[in-house]
């Protein structure tokens, strides 16, 4: 009697479950995992009390308004150029560097214009450079 011998099925390896369990652990630590938010700048900014420091002598003051003209200790200038300002603030400040310059600008007033103002006053040596605010409490004008 001849028996018959049972047929071996080839060996191999099912990789579809693995995949399965690979694919369920990568979603769980997707859907787990916090993600760090480096990308934005986190600014803690300083708190005022509002109150005015005493002052010792007249303040410089220049003004810019929301179209970036410029004004010194009231003087509306001709020219809104970084030249014009410096010759009206050394005009104003005559030799006196130690009084206290301030900056009053408009709410809607171009950065540039600002940083320009602060920096013409530090290359003229002013070392008392100061913000015009307004208190929360005080009403607008339009």
């Amino acid at each position: 009697m001849k028996f018959k011998r049972p047929a071996q099925d080839p060996l191999e390896i099912n990789l579809l479950p693995l995949i399965d369990c690979l694919l369920f652990l990568i979603v769980f630590f997707l859907l787990t995992t916090t993600f760090a938010k480096t990308g934005k700048l986190q600014v803690q900014l300083p708190q005022a009390d509002g109150t005015a420091a005493a002052a010792k002598a007249k303040p410089l003051e220049v003004a810019v308004d929301a179209r970036g003209h410029y004004a010194v200790n009231g003087q509306v200038l001709a020219a809104a150029t970084p030249e014009a300002l410096r010759a009206a603030i050394v005009a104003a400040a005559g030799d006196s560097r130690d009084q206290q310059f301030v900056i009053s600008a408009d709410g809607k007033a171009p950065h540039q214009s600002v940083v320009t103002a602060m920096d013409l006053a530090g290359q003229l040596g002013f070392r008392n450079l100061g913000i015009g605010t307004q208190n929360a409490s005080t009403p607008t004008t339009p």
